[in-house]
């Protein structure tokens, strides 16, 4: 890196004149919070644990949720650039962010919100009752297993795990702990998605043939440290050690890390993964698989980054083969969001719309005998809701566990360049030892001791 852009990399980590997440916008939602009054002692306290972009987002959603009060953000960074749009995020941004927004709401200033770097203090108050996890993701999987077994409800962005062991592991633990969970496959919660998927469901398009998800391309640099690919320091107030985990020891590179983690197979699996827990689940929703998967991987072929340190797929295309003979195609080449063809028609659908043919079959009533699929209107409330009713959320955690397998999947037979064929109880390869060897990551000591302990 040129001394110039060092200079002006290490000016902007460490102050807060850099464009920081808009906090007018996070009030005017507070404003429009629609519950009411809720006694103090009767809300959920909520903690987030990661201070990123998304949480941010997921902050304007709780707080306007009177039943909620967040009472914790923690994150290993405390304030840098290298966020959405290199805009400055971390822990005190998102402290700030809840403590105005709660100022908005009562009137008076509110500093209640406190900030912690480790997510295991978290974990261990007593006075936390849930926790966002909303962290890269290759640290889902042990939060979400510390707090499942201290019996905190969770809600976890997508994708589920970096791995299928890891989402297997999850699923296990909060059906074993008995925990409120949703993942953040918000898609569900649309309107236009559950339509698409009643109609396929019941038959309206004839027999289900083949469904295509078209998901995003490239690594876009959505931190704008892209070309920060040299070793550097250490910003200060950012403990890097932890951010790495359980992922493998790599030298220090602003690239790597916030946002942009999602290009480099250490710590995500790219726009495969990163939009795998969405369309493809929707799919899987729509096929009536949420259970299950497929039984062969085929076709699979991929471009990949040429970058320094991003190495994620750029182009790419498989075809998931079903036990009934449906074929999923997920692939950056296919019309965006998901389609599924069938013998008398098709249906599509993406955020805030769908399309059907014979376009009659917009106005198709489904019988009250027919099938009618779980309504969510807010993912966020429907959490808090199942919290308080004991009921499973839309998107629990084995089914996101199904949905994400799939792209898991596919980045394994782009890797190997090979058709896989895949047993979905067992979830294991059939007669591939290199494919399975693939199946898992190894993981940093001491997070690998860790994370065998919470084995359940």
């Amino acid at each position: 890196m040129n001394q110039l852009k060092r200079r002006n990399f290490l000016k902007l980590s460490g102050t807060a004149a850099a464009s920081v997440i808009a906090v007018p916008t996070i009030i005017s939602a507070c404003a429009r919070g629609k519950n009411g009054n809720v006694a103090p002692s009767d809300r959920i306290n909520l903690a987030f644990i990661g201070s990123g972009n998304q949480a941010m987002n997921d902050i304007r959603d709780f707080v306007t949720d009177r039943r909620i009060q967040i009472t914790g953000i923690c994150d290993v960074n405390k304030q840098s650039i290298g966020y959405w749009d290199g805009k400055v995020g971390g822990r005190e941004i998102g402290i700030n962010l809840v403590n105005t927004c709660y100022s908005e709401l009562t009137g008076k200033k509110y500093t209640g919100c406190q900030g912690f770097e480790d997510f295991r203090e978290v974990i261990a108050r007593k006075d936390i009752d849930a926790v966002e996890v909303v962290i890269p993701d290759h640290w889902h999987s042990i939060p979400v297993l510390m707090a499942a077994k201290a019996g905190k409800h969770i809600y976890c962005q997508k994708p589920l795990a970096l791995t299928i062991p890891e989402g297997r592991a999850m699923a296990n633990a909060v059906k074993k702990y008995g925990i409120t969970f949703q993942i953040g496959s918000q898609q569900r919660s649309d309107e236009n998605f559950r339509r698409v998927c009643e109609i396929v469901r019941n038959g309206r398009i004839g027999q289900l043939e083949r469904v295509e998800c078209g998901l995003p391309s490239g690594t876009p640099d959505y931190g704008k440290t892209g070309q920060l690919t040299e070793t550097i320091p250490v910003p200060k107030d950012f403990d890097y050690n932890t951010w790495l985990g359980p992922a493998p020891d790599a030298p220090y590179c602003p690239a790597r890390t916030h946002v942009n983690f999602r290009w480099v197979l250490d710590y995500s699996g790219g726009q495969v993964t990163d939009w795998g827990g969405h369309h493809p689940d929707i799919a899987q929703w729509g096929m009536d698989t949420e259970h299950t998967g497929p039984v062969k991987i085929q076709n699979a072929k991929a471009t990949w980054a040429v970058h320094p340190i991003w190495n994620t797929a750029t182009e790419y295309y498989f075809e998931c083969i079903y036990a009934n003979g449906v074929k999923l195609i997920i692939s950056n080449k296919a019309r965006g969001g998901v389609t599924f063809f069938g013998s008398k028609g098709w249906a599509w659908s993406t955020r805030g719309k769908h399309e059907v043919f014979p376009e009659n079959l917009k106005d198709t009533v489904i019988g009250t005998d027919e099938v009618h699929l779980y309504k969510s209107d807010n993912h966020f409330r429907n959490f808090v809701d199942c919290i308080l009713s004991k009921k499973e959320t839309i998107a629990p955690a084995e089914i996101s566990h199904h949905s994400i397998a799939m792209s898991h999947l596919g980045n394994i037979a782009m890797k190997l360049g090979q058709d896989l064929d895949w047993d979905p109880v067992a979830e294991k390869f059939i007669n591939n030892d290199m494919a399975n060897s693939m199946l898992s990551r190894k993981m940093r000591e001491p997070w690998a001791t860790v994370y065998k302990g919470l084995m359940v």
